[in-house]
């Protein structure tokens, strides 16, 4: 018996749409698709990855609702969110003669739904789209507040837009296929949503994450649909980041800089980042006096039972250190008048935004981490 699919909405007025989360999504996704759209064809952007499982149910899905479809299959991986392959997705798209009443569907990960966003927000100055996410990390974070974007040399999603989807589709049945590294990713984006601001998801966590990460069903679409509520309800008061939608950068001032330092490879991906990076916002949220040490152990010992990346990887050829890591934070576009800014806690479910942290107390915090990777060696 397939569960119910659970309705969040995200409410921005006119630009206001629907996630959908459920099983079997993707093989239902024509009949939720083909209301949306103005001429019942579309171009589907995926990757080499995601293609070889899904897409041909999504192509006969889309069919069977009348749908014409035309594919792009774009390499995997995050160096795909460059501009080389943005600007030979837009000219494919270009020769496929995609026009303003047709729209773009993203299938797969958070890659794919940034990249094909943005695509969507620039091609003929703005087509619709609709993400259909297949990863854990994907269905709570990315897909949800039209956040889209590529990497710059200079650093992770410097060059993007605010475009909102027309709808999200998050088939919890399509996390059965990733490997249990790529699940934990998006798992520590789950439990984000716990820390920044809603202690009782957070217990809730504490008693059901083992469940989320070893695939119960229910448990599954719980977890999603409460993380993207959280997600909305913050989306939905501060569309373009000016204010409280900082909040979800929780981890992520630390944990780009350890993206830019590995050159966002495959040796240390976004949601491993973010979990390192929430466990030193944590560090340095006990440093300034606002956090109790017992809480961090609290979310440590959470780690470990769902096995969750705590400490800083070795990796051939990365040797951490400190200051180098303090220069890629300066990259950050959280950057303001020359400040760094961080999200830290005052207790687990209480985030708040602040740029008093020193240098000297970061390089403090970095410095910890490294020590404990290098008394490991």
């Amino acid at each position: 018996m397939r569960p119910d699919d659970q309705v969040v909405r995200v409410p921005l007025g006119d630009r206001s749409y629907d996630i959908l989360v459920g099983d079997q999504l993707i093989e239902r996704a024509g009949e939720k698709i083909a209301p949306l759209l103005r001429k019942k064809r579309v171009a589907i952007i995926t990757d080499e990855t995601v293609a070889k499982i899904h897409l041909e149910k999504l192509i006969q899905s889309l069919a069977d609702a009348q749908i014409e479809s035309v594919s792009v299959i774009l390499p995997a991986g995050e160096k795909t969110k460059s501009f080389d392959q943005f600007g030979k997705l837009l000219e494919i798209l270009l020769s496929h003669q995609i026009n303003r009443d047709e729209a773009l569907v993203a299938l797969g990960g958070g890659v794919i739904g940034d990249i094909t966003g943005f695509a969507a927000a620039t091609l003929r100055r703005g087509v619709d789209f609709i993400q259909i996410p297949t990863t854990l990390l994907s269905q709570v974070d990315s897909s949800v507040g039209g956040k889209t974007g590529i990497n710059s040399p200079h650093g992770k999603n410097l060059i993007g837009a605010f475009y909102q989807p027309k709808l999200v589709l998050a088939d919890v049945g399509a996390l059965s296929t990733l490997p249990k590294r790529e699940l934990l990713a998006g798992y520590a984006e789950v439990v984000k949503y716990g820390l920044l601001g809603d202690f009782e998801f957070y217990e809730w966590l504490e008693k059901n994450g083992e469940a989320v990460v070893d695939g119960d069903i229910f448990a599954r679409i719980e977890a999603v649909k409460r993380s993207v509520q959280a997600k909305a309800d913050i989306v939905s008061k501060d569309e373009k980041e000016g204010g409280v939608r900082a909040l979800l950068n929780l981890g992520h001032t630390f944990g780009h800089a350890l993206e830019a330092e590995t050159q966002y490879g495959p040796h240390l991906v976004h949601g491993e980042g973010v979990a390192i990076g929430m466990l030193m916002a944590m560090d340095l949220s006990v440093r300034l006096g606002h956090l109790q040490i017992q809480d961090v152990s609290r979310v440590q010992q959470h780690y470990m039972s769902t096995g969750l990346l705590a400490k800083l990887p070795k990796i051939d050829g990365i040797l951490w250190e400190s200051n180098a890591l303090l220069q890629h934070m300066y990259q950050d576009k959280k950057v303001d008048q020359g400040r760094l800014t961080f999200i830290l806690m005052r207790a687990i479910g209480d985030a708040f935004i602040t740029q008093e942290a020193s240098n000297d107390l970061v390089l403090q915090t970095l410095e910890q981490f490294i020590s404990s990777t290098s008394q490991e060696a």
